[in-house]
């Protein structure tokens, strides 16, 4: 079990996609996509994705849009360290036909895109249910990096307060679980996040000895490469749970995963992990498919 880390630096995220159905439920990635935006420096892009051209809908949609992007405008600032020099870009975009294959086609056509998007909302204008929009995407992204947020954040008070302060990263020790760390210490960096690296055990995998080993030597890599504070943990159980066990037990703001690990047949691996921990966990998630 070694650590084959691939790094590049610089700016990873060149857009945040923000996928809105004009629902309060869908809204609740707004506030992650603020702090992301202004810190890295990323245009935010509101993408909805309507059925047709209807006119009494295509009037809804602009003034909606018009206020979601004024809010944004002003929370987005919040975060810069000078706000009367607001640099967070904000665009929009506006498609006709199926929601999630649109969002992933528009996704393709832009380098290094974070979609950050609710992970279950409710019937807004366009007609889409954001839960299995969310599920659609993340089966169907290739190399984009998708942000699910829990709709139960959407709260009146989260953009209060700095939300992204810790995340924690599931390893499997194989190399496709490692295709996440760099984006996570990209963000890490920008937001001075603090990294907790977990390996999970079960009655007939590798020791603790030797998860620890694999543990520290990735984490000496990473603070090789950006200056970060990690720390690591070893538990034993069902991977899942122990995942959202652990995340609540350390209020972790967010977890950063690969929705593939070891092998796509072995029922242990980070692939339906991902999806267990995207149904059941409390925490926002941030999957890369690989």
């Amino acid at each position: 079990m070694t650590c084959g880390i691939a790094w590049w630096g610089g700016q990873v995220f060149d857009k945040i996609i923000v996928p809105l159905d004009c629902s309060k439920l869908a809204e609740a990635a707004l506030p992650y996509s603020e702090e992301l935006a202004a810190k890295m420096f990323s245009e935010i892009v509101f993408i909805t994705v309507i059925g047709s051209e209807d006119h009494e809908k295509l009037a809804d949609y602009y003034n909606y849009i018009k206020k979601i992007k004024e809010a944004t405008h002003h929370y987005a600032g919040k975060y810069l360290e000078n706000e009367a020099e607001n640099l967070c870009e904000v665009t929009t975009v506006r498609r006709i036909g199926d929601p999630a294959g649109k969002i992933i086609e528009y996704a393709h056509e832009i380098d290094f895109p974070l979609v950050v998007m609710a992970s279950h909302g409710q019937t807004g204008m366009s007609r889409w249910t954001v839960g299995s929009v969310a599920d659609k995407v993340v089966r169907a992204s290739s190399t984009q990096a998708v942000m699910l947020i829990r709709a139960n954040d959407s709260r009146a008070d989260i953009r209060d307060k700095r939300l992204l302060k810790k995340a924690l990263v599931p390893l499997d020790g194989s190399f496709r679980s490692e295709a996440v760390i760099p984006y996570i210490c990209n963000i890490a960096v920008k937001l001075q996040m603090e990294l907790t690296l977990l390996r999970v055990l079960s009655k007939n995998g590798s020791t603790t000895v030797e998860s620890e080993i694999y543990l520290k030597d990735v984490c000496r890599k990473i603070q090789d490469m950006v200056d970060v504070e990690i720390v690591y943990e070893v538990r034993t159980g069902i991977v899942a749970e122990t995942i959202i066990d652990l995340a609540d037990e350390l209020t972790i703001d967010l977890v950063a995963m690969s929705t593939r690990g070891m092998s796509r047949n072995n029922p242990l691996s980070l692939g339906s992990v991902a999806q267990k921990v995207f149904l059941a966990g409390n925490t926002p998630l941030l999957m890369i498919r690989k």
